[in-house]
């Protein structure tokens, strides 16, 4: 099991490393998206809004990378992952596959770290037991 949470933060760091530096950089050439796909990149892309994802990608990736404060890098790449699934589901179909993918990987991130997690779902956290 420790094998495999190694290798699947080292995939899922680097993906989003990678994919997220090119957001910044672009370094990787893209296809023009059609439709409403191209629709939304154009418009998340023109306001800046995905230079500062690309950035989260960075540093959530980083942080998988170097193994340090892991449950801090995948809290950030949560919600881009749900994005990710999310604009595949609806916008561009063809990329479902790769978005399951990630899904599944930081699931499993999730569920192997789900000891650091437990506080957000207790109903009585230990912070207002105490106060």
């Amino acid at each position: 099991m420790k094998y495999a949470i190694l290798i699947t933060r080292i995939l899922l760091g680097l993906a989003f490393v990678v994919f997220g530096s090119n957001i910044i950089l672009h370094f990787l050439p893209m296809q023009p998206m059609a439709g409403n796909a191209g629709l939304f990149m154009q418009a998340v892309g023109t306001t800046g809004y995905m230079k500062v994802i690309g950035l989260v990608q960075i540093v959530g990736g980083l942080l998988l990378l170097v193994g340090r404060f892991v449950p801090l890098g995948l809290t950030l790449l949560a919600p881009i992952v749900v994005n990710i699934l999310l604009f595949h589901l609806f916008l561009a179909p063809s990329g479902i596959p790769v978005a399951l993918l990630v899904v599944v990987l930081e699931g499993f991130l999730l569920f192997a770290y789900r000891a650091s997690f437990l506080g957000i779902f207790a109903a009585d956290p230990l912070v207002t037991r105490s106060l």
